[in-house]
């Protein structure tokens, strides 16, 4: 509404203007008087106001994110229910129609009334929810398609139509990230570091950060294994899941293949093989 008026705007980022929230006396008058102050110092911290048509693409992508997570609540109430009663049943199997058959000869019998409701009114709301889904995904196929950086981001091995339109959503333009230690830590990929007095201490990755980004590429890393077991992100990732356990693994592995991501985007070339992208990755920390 602003831009086609003409009205020039800031879009301050509202988590790091505490000097607002925690001023002793807090009104309209004082904050505009305080904010034009920082203004004029340049000390105002700005966010990045998506386009239209990017927005569009992150409504859609988090529509669908939002039904899977429902699915995956009402799947995880039905596998309580089956706990309670002993019944172990793999977590990636409920889904599957040949599982219908398990249920209702083995499982069906040892249920209790009142878990027999809770089973099939969960099932009913997935089988409606599952079309609804699958309907996005062709959506968000059809868009993955027509996105030049999602389809150079598809390229890359355990990277599908919704991860890379999401990327390219969430990471365009990539001139806002001069180098990619700022894009790890716009993504929440990079450790908190805190110095003092010359010692240095590595804490844990940041809360406040792009979790799209970081879920992305983190719940990537399984599938990236499975389909390149020689490139670098999974040689880094089997080696330090050996020495620090798979969570720590895989948040590093990320951090590594989100590296590729920016080379591959700011030379706009696709995945090359695991060769080719470490070497690539080497030349960007030397240069």
């Amino acid at each position: 509404m602003l831009e086609p008026a003409g009205i020039r705007f800031h879009l301050a980022h509202a988590k790091r203007l505490r000097a607002i929230a925690t001023a002793p006396q807090k009104n309209d008058r004082v904050d505009a008087r305080l904010l034009a102050r920082m203004l004029l110092s340049g000390l105002i911290p700005e966010a990045y106001p998506r386009p239209g048509d990017q927005r569009e693409l992150l409504r859609l992508l988090r529509h669908r994110t939002t039904l899977v997570r429902f699915r995956t609540r009402l799947a995880g109430r039905i596998h309580s229910q089956l706990h309670q009663q002993r019944l172990l049943l793999p977590r990636e199997q409920l889904l599957r129609q040949a599982t219908r058959t398990w249920l209702r000869e083995t499982a069906w019998p040892r249920l209790t009334t009142e878990q027999q409701a809770i089973v099939t009114t969960h099932l009913e709301l997935i089988d409606h929810l599952t079309p609804l889904i699958q309907a996005l995904e062709r959506r968000i196929d059809t868009a993955a398609g027509a996105n030049p950086t999602a389809a150079l981001l598809a390229t890359i091995p355990g990277i599908a139509s919704y991860r890379s339109l999401l990327l390219a959503a969430e990471l365009s333009p990539l001139s806002r990230f001069p180098r990619v230690e700022h894009l790890a830590s716009y993504a929440g990929l990079a450790p908190v570091t805190r110095s003092s007095g010359g010692h240095t201490r590595h804490g844990s990755i940041p809360q406040g950060a792009n979790r799209w980004v970081r879920g992305a590429l983190v719940s990537a890393i399984p599938s990236h294994v499975r389909w390149a077991p020689t490139s670098p992100v999974t040689r880094a990732y089997e080696q330090l899941t050996a020495r620090l356990g798979w969570r720590v693994a895989r948040v590093a592995a990320a951090r590594k293949l989100l590296r590729i991501v920016y080379i591959m985007l700011r030379r706009g070339e696709p995945w090359r093989g695991a060769g080719r992208v470490e070497a690539d990755v080497r030349d960007e920390v030397h240069a």
